[in-house]
C-alpha cells in the first residue's frame, strides 16, 4: 500500500496552527510596539526619500550620525550599485523644506560633496501607503472570489464542488497568514520594514498557493471516475502521490532561483525575493498538507461547524 499522506492530516493542522499562532502573537506584540502588526516603511507612514551620490568616498556611519542630529534617529540607509559610484538611498522621516536643505549642507559638510546633478529627494505622503494598502486588500478578496467561482465552475461535475473552492481559498489564507506572521517577527528582531513591494510579493504568494492547489484538486476530479471502488481518502492520496513529484519539481527550481538571488542579489531587493521565498514555501506546504487534508476532513464531518453533506 502506498504512503498515506492525508491520514496524517492532524499533524499537518497542528503544525499550521502552531505557526500561525506565533506569527499572530509576533502581529500583536509588533501592533503594540509599532503600531501596526508588520513595521511600516515611510511608503506607508510617509517621509523622505533621498537618492544620492558623493563625489567622495562615504561612510553609513557618517551619513546616519548627520540624520540623528535632524531628529531622525532610525534612517533606513543603503548603498546601491557598486561600492565606486558612493551612491546610496536613505529612508526617513518627513522633513520641512528649511529643513531638507540644511540637511543637505550638512551632508556635503560632514560626509563628502554632493553630485546634485544625480542625486533626488523625494517626499512621500502616508496617504498614498494607505491607498496602496486599500487596492492589496481588495485584489485578494476580489482573487478569493474569483477562485471560489471558477473552481466551482470548473468541478461542477464533482459532487460538493463548492468545497474545493473553499479549500484553495482557507489555503491561500493560510500562506497570508504565515507570510504576515514571519514578516512581523523578522521586523521584531531585523528591523526589516513592509514597502510597497511586500504588498507584491503578497499577492504573488496568493497566485503561487491558488496553482498549487488547483493541480492537486484537477487530479482528484480525473480520479474520481477512474476509482469508483475506491473511497475518498484513498482517491485523494493517490492523487497527491501522483502530483507531488511534478509540483516539488517545479517549486524546488524557483526556490534555487530565489536562494541564488538573495545570496548574490543586490541589497535592494533581498528582502522582496526573501519574502516571496518565504510565501512559496508556505505555498507548497499549503496545497498538499492544508488544502488537500481540508477535502478529507469536510467528506468525513470532521471539521466544527461544518456538516458532511454541507
Amino acid at each position: 500500500m502506498f504512503t498515506n499522506f492525508v491520514q496524517r492530516r492532524r499533524i499537518y493542522y497542528l503544525i499550521s496552527a502552531v505557526v500561525i499562532t506565533l506569527g499572530i502573537i509576533a502581529m500583536i506584540y509588533s501592533t503594540i510596539r509599532y503600531g501596526s502588526p508588520v513595521r511600516l516603511s515611510i511608503d506607508f507612514r510617509g517621509g523622505s526619500l533621498f537618492v544620492v551620490e558623493f563625489e567622495d568616498e562615504a561612510s553609513e556611519t557618517a551619513i546616519r550620525e548627520v540624520y540623528t542630529d535632524f531628529g531622525l534617529d532610525d534612517p533606513i540607509i543603503q548603498q546601491l550599485g557598486d561600492p565606486s559610484e558612493n551612491r546610496w538611498q536613505i529612508r526617513a522621516g518627513t522633513l520641512a523644506p528649511d529643513q531638507q536643505a540644511a540637511l543637505i549642507s550638512a551632508l556635503e559638510e560632514r560626509v563628502a560633496p554632493i553630485a546634485e546633478d544625480r542625486s533626488t529627494l523625494d517626499v512621500i505622503s502616508p496617504a498614498v501607503g494607505s491607498e496602496v494598502t486599500r487596492a492589496a486588500i481588495l485584489a485578494v478578496l476580489a482573487a478569493g472570489l474569483v477562485v471560489l467561482g471558477f473552481i466551482w465552475f470548473a468541478f461542477r461535475k464533482v459532487s460538493n464542488p463548492i468545497r474545493y473552492g473553499a479549500s484553495a481559498i482557507i489555503a491561500m489564507f493560510h500562506d497570508v497568514l504565515v507570510t504576515m506572521g514571519v514578516m512581523s517577527a523578522l521586523g521584531i528582531f531585523f528591523g526589516w520594514e513592509v514597502d510597497a513591494l511586500f504588498l507584491t510579493a503578497m499577492l504573488t504568494v496568493v497566485g503561487f498557493s491558488v496553482q498549487d492547489s488547483i493541480v492537486v484538486f484537477d487530479r482528484i476530479r480525473e480520479n474520481q471516475p477512474k476509482y469508483r471502488h475506491e473511497d475518498y481518502e484513498t482517491i485523494v492520496n493517490r492523487s497527491v502521490l501522483e502530483t507531488i513529484h511534478r509540483s516539488l519539481a517545479t517549486q524546488l527550481n524557483a526556490i534555487f532561483v530565489m536562494v541564488a538571488i538573495l545570496l548574490f542579489g543586490g541589497a535592494t531587493i533581498k528582502q522582496f525575493i526573501a519574502i516571496l521565498l518565504i510565501g512559496l514555501l508556505s505555498g507548497t506546504y499549503s496545497s498538499i498538507f492544508t488544502a488537500v487534508p481540508l477535502l478529507v476532513s469536510w467528506e468525513k464531518g470532521e471539521l466544527p461547524f461544518v456538516g458532511r453533506r454541507a
